[in-house]
């Protein structure tokens, strides 16, 4: 498949601009078996830049911390200026135990924090990784506000929040942009969210046949699996930005390649009837990590600093 040309989408309403398609960082340092040679990571970071992909996404508990760390090593000699960097807080595991924050004293620490391991004077793309139900969102966002306003951060997004607190947060400062898992095989975002770990043992059998039907269409399409439910996601919107995880370049390549393949809405109707919202079984993160639908946040009125 040839080269793919890689375009630009805007998120949000405030002038945010990113490549159509970004690069996860997180299985580079964490995660996925034990964290990948320095070099060999940052020379696939390099090959992306190089290939169009300017939004970096990592997260400080990635690690944690080591994979901010190895994007501010990539990122010297003149390289930051040629990005979209895109960081996340909220997920503290201090004293080995993980608690969510969203605490002010927590927000600013935590961006604090960040920009010294990132070695930046302002993070692009500044997420709340996991949502605090223990805080008003309005509490949260307006300390990220403050950040916005002191120049440390220039965009704020949300990650794995529920419609009404995506409403709540933007009526504070607005919204560029919200992270969530959407893919054919995790389609219950788009009951309310998009309008306003699938193969446990246990259910590979039954989401293998739905892989292979996949599999039968790419293989028409000329293009892999992944390939074509990347494909899907590029073809929900001008708005939307797909953020694929790799450690090795022969996938990068391949996962930009999917922004050259054209789905009809056929073809985007049959791929969406085999995988169903209802069709796919088992939880994403097998209860591990809280989701949108465990992110409400009491009422501003509660809050007693």
């Amino acid at each position: 498949m040839a080269t793919a040309k890689v375009g630009r989408v805007k998120l949000g309403s405030q002038g945010l601009e990113v490549s159509a398609q970004g690069l996860g960082c997180m299985g580079m340092s964490a995660f996925y078996g034990p964290p990948k040679p320095e070099s060999d990571m940052i020379a696939l970071i390099h090959h992306a830049i190089d290939s169009g992909i300017t939004l970096l996404d990592t997260s400080d508990v990635y690690g944690p911390h080591t994979n901010e760390i190895l994007l501010g090593k990539a990122l010297k000699d003149g390289v930051r200026e040629r990005v979209e960097l895109a960081t996340k807080f909220g997920i503290d595991y201090t004293d080995g135990k993980r608690d969510i924050r969203g605490d002010p004293a927590y927000v600013r620490a935590a961006c604090e924090g960040s920009l010294k391991r990132l070695g930046v004077d302002c993070i692009d793309l500044y997420y709340q990784h996991r949502i605090d139900t223990k805080v008003p969102i309005e509490v949260t966002i307006g300390e990220l506000k403050k950040l916005v306003e002191e120049g440390k951060v220039k965009y704020i997004g949300l990650s794995e929040a529920s419609a009404s607190t995506i409403r709540r947060a933007h009526a504070v400062h607005p919204i560029s942009a919200v992270q969530l898992e959407w893919s054919l095989w995790s389609r219950d975002v788009e009951a309310e969210i998009i309008p306003t770990c699938r193969f446990q043992p246990e259910n590979m059998e039954h989401n293998q046949r739905l892989y292979d039907r996949v599999n039968e269409i790419a293989a028409k399409k000329g293009c892999t699996p992944s390939q074509l439910a990347l494909a899907w996601v590029h073809n929900q919107g001008d708005d939307v930005c797909p953020i694929p995880g790799t450690t090795k370049i022969e996938n990068f390549n391949q996962n930009v390649g999917a922004l050259s393949i054209k789905l009809t809405p056929e073809e985007m109707s049959e791929l969406e009837s085999i995988a169903k919202a209802d069709s796919v079984k088992g939880d994403r993160y097998g209860g591990v990590l809280v989701t949108h639908d465990e992110s409400e946040t009491p009422p501003l009125s509660s809050w007693k600093p």
